[in-house]
């Protein structure tokens, strides 16, 4: 099962205030255990949401946008990891076992699952499996040249 785990924002955060050097080498080090277990897909931190944008869907086709920072901190997200575990059980042992993201303050972990091709039963045909290969397959080859193109920039320095 894949989960999401929030790392919620705090007013350190949310202030733009950077980790420690300490904090860096602390987190590196369990998302370098993450990998090795073959639990961390992806994971990254946020820009605080002064830095940020909302768009509100509204009655029939109406949009607006709404700038930061949001006001609800305790709602905000700082950061995500995305994890591919056995269970939620497996996740929280991870999570506990995380540093503490935001030290001095009192900080916070979600842990959500995403839902999967099974949890639709009957709804997902065979055509959208087919879609979401076609999609999975382009997003690969976007990740690839992203890669490459990063390595090629690194090269000329």
């Amino acid at each position: 099962m894949r989960v999401m785990v929030i790392v919620k924002a705090t007013k350190n955060s949310e202030a733009g205030k950077l980790p420690s050097k300490e904090l860096m080498a602390e987190m590196g080090k369990f998302n370098e255990e993450l990998v090795k277990a073959g639990i961390m897909l992806d994971g990254d931190g946020l820009k605080p949401s002064s830095k940020g944008k909302r768009i509100r869907f509204s009655a029939g086709n109406k949009r607006s946008v709404i700038d930061g920072p949001f006001t609800e901190t305790k709602e905000l997200v700082a950061g995500y990891w995305i994890w591919q575990v056995k269970s939620i059980d497996e996740a929280v042992e991870w999570a506990r076992r995380c540093p503490d993201p935001m030290p001095g303050e009192e900080s916070e972990l979600e842990i959500r699952p995403f839902y999967e091709a099974a949890d639709f039963g009957a709804e997902y045909t065979e055509d959208f499996k087919a879609y979401e290969d076609r999609l999975e397959k382009g997003l690969q080859q976007l990740r690839e040249a992203r890669l490459e193109s990063e390595r090629l920039q690194k090269a000329k320095k």
